[in-house]
């Protein structure tokens, strides 16, 4: 009977074959299992550096910024937030004179244009600035200072002006310096156009005058 018992206890080779089947069946899910969990960690991983080195330069970039507006004077600031005379004249007025200059270091540009009355007084001004804060600052101021001065009292400006009345740091002396390119523009080319139209006046009363005293001669 212990020898039946064993040969019917003795599993088949079918048997073994399928229980070997189902370990290996097993242990190939749990490695599997195992390197999905290893890939998830490390995306994860990666994934969470990124983010953190993101908030990272974001609060850098986010304290960068307060550094540099604490370095501008507050008439800086005031001129950036709120620009004075922002806009434009017709280009085709003969009392409007256009400047526009540029830094091609900084890529700030800047156009200033002056209305100027036939007595030689800036009557008003406006401006279009692309560039930094200090740029923007240096256009306004420059709007204000012109109003009300003659040709020749608005030559006499200077960037040094500017730059002191707004306490414009080394760095920043360049926009001080476009503002007051920008009006010697404006007024250069204000002079052009009516010296053009004044020729063209000119001309026109000498041909007049030739025409009249021929009629006068004919008869």
């Amino acid at each position: 009977s212990e020898l039946v018992w064993s040969e019917q206890s003795e599993p088949s080779s079918k048997t073994i074959n399928t229980y070997r089947n189902a370990t290996f069946l097993v242990v190939s899910l749990v490695e599997y299992q195992s390197i999905i969990m290893q890939r998830t960690f490390s995306a994860v991983s990666r994934a969470t550096a990124r983010i953190h080195s993101v908030r990272v330069a974001s609060v850098s970039q986010r304290v960068q910024t307060k550094m540099q507006t604490r370095s501008y004077h507050d008439r800086v600031i005031d001129h950036y937030e709120n620009p004075r005379n922002v806009g434009s004249f017709s280009k085709g007025d003969q009392d409007v004179g256009t400047g526009l200059v540029g830094a091609p270091a900084c890529g700030d540009v800047m156009k200033l244009q002056l209305k100027i009355s036939p007595e030689g007084v800036v009557m008003d001004a406006k401006f279009k600035t692309f560039g930094c804060g200090s740029a923007i600052a240096s256009s306004s101021l420059a709007t204000e200072m012109v109003k009300g001065k003659t040709i020749d009292e608005c030559l006499q400006i200077k960037n040094t002006e500017i730059a002191k009345h707004l306490a414009l740091p080394p760095v920043k002396l360049h926009c001080s310096m476009l503002a007051e390119d920008a009006i010697r523009a404006a007024i250069a080319d204000y002079k052009r156009r009516n010296m053009d139209s004044n020729a063209q006046q000119a001309a026109a009363q000498v041909a007049a005058a030739a025409a009249t005293a021929q009629r006068t001669a004919s008869q």
